[in-house]
């Protein structure tokens, strides 16, 4: 129980002390825990989800996590058990999240915090710096290691692919050159007579006819043959199109 003081400096302490005791011990032992006791099994639990993508890129490749801090607003009730977990739908690649919940104490709770994914592997980058519309050159390309996770968009690593490409956005020195760095590539104009390949399990058919829009890499066209039929596919290169079935 506690006696009120009389001097208004005894008045604060003797409110703060009041107020801990309202809201009970947990809170000054959870302000000095915190989740540091944790962030190895965070940390281990994260490499281990993204331990396949050393296999997938292969011996070239090296994967990194960096764990965030939480934010010091945070309170939690101290814990004698903590989980880490991964969160449904998240991905471990670039930035990210990872889950933590309490399993064993007086209160349970479950948290998430920053994680970060570095993902490092040789992909073309430029030389020095390229402005927008220049054509790519074998002098404007070297390998380095560059962090595949830092951005979206696929990397390059063979110079063939980018010669003759031509940039749709500025690029700084060292900068990875990535799909979302080059301008669309169109292999074809409407009303192009093109080749049409249908692709399925174990097979694959080829007709010919007539684009009816513009053939951006990539991205989907129809395509009308002379019996008046129509097709959705693919545009894959110089006047071809692809339907996977």
């Amino acid at each position: 129980m506690f006696n009120r003081p009389q001097s208004l400096q005894g008045t604060a302490s003797w409110l703060v002390a009041l107020l801990l005791t309202l809201c009970g011990a947990p809170w000054v032992q959870a302000q000095a825990q915190g989740l540091e006791p944790w962030r190895q099994a965070l940390q281990q639990t994260a490499l281990s989800a993204v331990g396949q993508l050393n296999k997938d890129l292969g011996a070239s490749a090296r994967v990194m996590v960096e764990l965030g801090q939480a934010d010091p607003r945070l309170r939690l009730a101290p814990c004698l058990r903590a989980e880490p977990h991964l969160l449904p739908g998240m991905k471990l690649w670039g930035r990210s999240r990872i889950g933590l919940r309490c399993v064993e104490g007086a209160s349970r709770w479950n948290v998430s915090l920053p994680l970060t994914v570095h993902v490092f592997a040789p992909a073309l980058v430029a030389v020095g710096p390229l402005d927008a519309g220049t054509i790519l050159s074998a002098e404007h390309l070297r390998l380095a290691e560059v962090d595949l996770a830092a951005e979206q968009g696929a990397v390059f690593t063979d110079v063939a692919a980018l010669l003759g490409r031509s940039l749709g956005r500025p690029v700084q020195a060292g900068e990875a050159l990535r799909s979302g760095s080059l301008k669309q590539r169109q292999w074809f104009a409407a009303g192009t007579q093109v080749k049409v390949t249908a692709r399925g399990a174990g097979f694959a058919i080829a007709g010919e006819g007539q684009a009816l829009g513009q053939g951006l890499d990539g991205q989907e066209v129809r395509v009308r043959f002379e019996n008046g039929r129509t097709v959705t596919g693919r545009a894959v290169g110089e006047r071809e199109v692809e339907v996977l079935l």
